[in-house]
């Protein structure tokens, strides 16, 4: 334990010296994160002793989404959200579904061995994007802000949206649909996963907001104290709603909309140690990512796994993304922009393990497709960010 320890704090030690020089250039931090793993994991060197499993990576991901969600919430502009908010809507009620659809149909194209509802669980895996491996275009400042907001609302939701949609096919792949079939079912699990999810989100922040506004304004929050309120409303809204039977992520996402609207003033001394925190979360989890996960999986994709990745980081995003957001005055290029940076990551992650806990005839299959999925993305949107996201904002980023 104590080696490991040792290595993954040395680790992000060295990392957080060079960050702001490695954030300037083409390799982003996960790719960094992630090879360091590989090469760290029993693949590698074989250093770690620690073996994580299916769930202690799922809480982890989980973990480092909703601190990420939050951060990223609470730093939005919201007068800029406010003047482009049919962009996000857009992306999130014509631009997810039509990307469910078409991997749906996609799948069913190539993966013969499996069943229509184990390919429409893929295709949902597979939607979401990711906050975390976005935050490279989102922060950028010579991206538009209209674009970094709307990537970022649409990033922050779709997991959330994501999650009763996934466990509808669950339940129908698993034969637990109950007795009053799938619609039921679907209706029950949205409005439980999203009501719940924005409820415990919006009443928690606005009791945490008074306190801290009243703390402050009596001087009792100490300059270290200071550090640690918006880490632990995080978790607290991530891990209430999650108890409750909500979404986690949807309250995640929404407390931190509305934390970043009513501390405005103090907004940026909330935040401070939590992003920090988020990004030290973000990235032990690609390091355990790369050594637990990437290492196993290396050889053992198929050409359909690589074939079907491909086409889900391009056709099956980047399609819906364009058709979603026709009529809205943005440019050819502002589309292929907006579709190409819809990263898969961690929400495909938690999603991957609650599908192979699931013991599904063809979890393994569909775990190989996520992870393969998930590894070019942190390479492709990697690498590509930034070069990207520069030349777009130099051309005006219409």
């Amino acid at each position: 334990m104590y080696k490991d320890l040792a290595i993954l704090a040395l680790f992000i030690l060295v990392y957080s010296s060079v960050a702001g020089r490695v954030e300037r250039t083409w390799v982003s931090g996960p790719i960094v994160f992630t090879i360091f793993g590989l090469l760290i994991g029993p693949v590698g060197l074989d250093l770690l002793l620690f073996r994580a499993d299916g769930e202690s990576i799922r809480t982890l991901a989980e973990l480092t989404l909703a601190m990420v969600l939050f951060t990223d919430a609470a730093g939005a502009d919201m007068g800029v959200l406010r003047k482009t908010e049919a962009l996000p809507m857009r992306l999130l009620l014509i631009g997810l579904p039509l990307t469910i659809l078409l991997g749906f149909g996609v799948g069913a194209l190539l993966f013969k061995q499996l069943s229509l509802v184990e390919i429409a669980l893929l295709a949902t895996m597979l939607a979401p994007t990711d906050a975390a491996l976005g935050k490279a275009v989102v922060t950028n400042e010579a991206v538009p802000n209209a674009v970094r907001q709307g990537l970022n609302v649409e990033s922050g939701l779709n997991d959330g949206i994501c999650v009763p949609i996934l466990f509808v096919f669950l339940a129908l792949a698993s034969g637990k649909a109950g007795e009053g079939g799938p619609w039921q079912l679907a209706i029950e699990l949205v409005a439980e996963e999203i009501g719940i999810g924005l409820a415990v989100g919006l009443a928690l922040t606005t009791m945490a907001s008074v306190l801290l506004k009243f703390a402050k304004g009596k001087g009792w929050l100490t300059h270290t104290w200071i550090q640690i309120p918006v880490v632990a409303l995080a978790l607290g809204c991530f891990g209430l709603a999650q108890f409750l039977g909500g979404s986690g992520f949807i309250a995640a996402f929404s407390g931190g909309l509305l934390f970043g609207a009513l501390a405005k003033q103090h907004r940026e001394e909330f935040l401070l140690a939590a992003e920090g925190t988020g990004d030290a979360l973000a990235l032990i989890t690609w390091v355990i990512f790369g050594s637990a996960v990437v290492g196993q999986a290396l050889g053992y994709f198929s050409w359909l796994d690589l074939i079907y990745a491909v086409l889900s980081l391009t056709l099956i995003r980047m399609l819906p993304v364009f058709i979603s957001l026709t009529g809205m005055g943005v440019s050819i290029e502002g589309k292929l922009f907006m579709g190409w940076f819809g990263p898969r990551g961690l929400a495909s992650i938690v999603f991957g393990v609650i599908v192979v806990n699931a013991k599904l005839p063809n979890s393994g299959p569909i775990a190989m497709t996520v992870v393969c999925t998930i590894i070019l993305s942190i390479l492709a949107h990697g690498i590509t960010a930034n070069p990207w996201a520069k030349a777009f904002g130099e051309r005006g980023g219409r």
